[in-house]
């Protein structure tokens, strides 16, 4: 069951592009327009609190998939956060952030949902609340560097392995003009290489490409070699605080090529130019987390929130059972 907005006869989804019209601030992740793109073929919704003059106070974008009988809310691909977002003047109120919170999980169990969950903005204070109403909370990280004012200062704090990398990457050179096709076949290439599949689809990425493009909020960066070889490569998004190292590809025949840190490097130039903070945009892999902390990043917290509703919690618990019997 959907609320309807009491502006005519607006739904919470009209009412929310109206709304992001003007909330030119919001995460990308959370823009209506992204969720256009990265939920194409899917439905995605809203959830509102308003206060007493109809404004919007609080949101909560979800994208709803359906399996057999069951409905259930999960993270779209390629979006890092989601949850409840709150305006300023919520997030230092506890009472009233209770509030939106206890009124947001009641809509959600309106939903007649199996399952939910969704990873919340950092520092928000709707996943203390969301926990005290029954939801579960786990921690996730993602590592970022905020000031990148004074680049000489950025490149200092890399380690010295990084700055041995760059080093080597001196006879490479980066361009801007690779376009989504080969991007994508670059990615598929790479990942075959280590005996792994892309998790996401050609079209996929074409419809975010297209989206972001046309806002001029995304860019493909691509180190190459003196043949014009390309041995690294990444897909940046951004938004007017972060940019976001969404999609990076490096070929393994190259690692010891310092391609990947001189990507690094020319992401966080560009963030720079943009006057933005960079955002690597994860990881929970241990690996992929040090590559990230050696170019002097600092690690962020931030929360998934989930709930299993009614018989379904039996039923996943069972699942999670008979997986760790054939682990044994």
């Amino acid at each position: 069951m959907h609320a309807i907005c009491t502006l005519g006869n607006m739904t919470n989804k009209e009412k929310y592009r109206e709304f992001c019209k003007n909330h030119s601030s919001l995460p990308i992740f959370m823009q209506d327009w992204w969720l256009d793109a990265v939920c194409a073929g899917k439905q995605w919704d809203v959830l509102l609190r308003e206060d007493e003059t109809g404004e919007i106070q609080a949101a909560m974008p979800y994208l709803l998939r359906k399996r057999a009988w069951m409905k259930y809310i999960i993270m779209p691909q390629q979006t890092q956060i989601g949850g409840i977002w709150m305006e300023t003047t919520l997030l230092d109120n506890g009472n009233q952030a209770a509030e939106v919170c206890q009124d947001f999980a009641r809509q959600l169990a309106e939903l007649g949902l199996s399952y939910y969950y969704q990873h919340y903005p950092i520092d928000s204070p709707a996943v203390e609340q969301m926990q005290a109403l029954g939801f579960k909370t786990k921690e996730r990280v993602t590592y970022r560097i905020e000031d990148l004012t004074d680049l000489d200062n950025v490149i200092g704090r890399f380690s010295k392995n990084k700055k041995r990398q760059l080093q080597k990457a001196l006879s490479l050179h980066a361009e801007t003009n690779m376009n989504i096709e080969d991007f994508y076949r670059f990615h598929v290439q790479c990942l075959q290489e280590q005996g792994k599949q892309i998790s996401y689809s050609r079209e996929f990425l074409l419809v975010l490409n297209r989206k972001t493009t046309r806002l001029q909020q995304s860019q493909i960066i691509s180190i190459c070699n003196a043949d014009n070889e390309v041995l690294a490569a990444a897909f940046l998004v951004w938004d007017k605080h972060n940019m976001y190292y969404l999609i990076p590809c490096y070929d393994q025949k190259y690692k010891d090529s310092g391609a990947s840190a001189l990507l690094v490097l020319e992401a966080i130039k560009l963030a720079r130019q943009k006057g933005v903070a960079f955002d690597f945009e994860g990881s929970m892999i241990r690996g992929v987390a040090n590559h990230y902390k050696q170019f002097g990043s600092i690690r962020c917290v931030y929360y998934s929130v989930e709930k299993y509703y009614k018989w379904y919690f039996w039923f996943a618990n069972a699942i999670n059972w008979l997986r760790e019997r054939k682990l044994r």
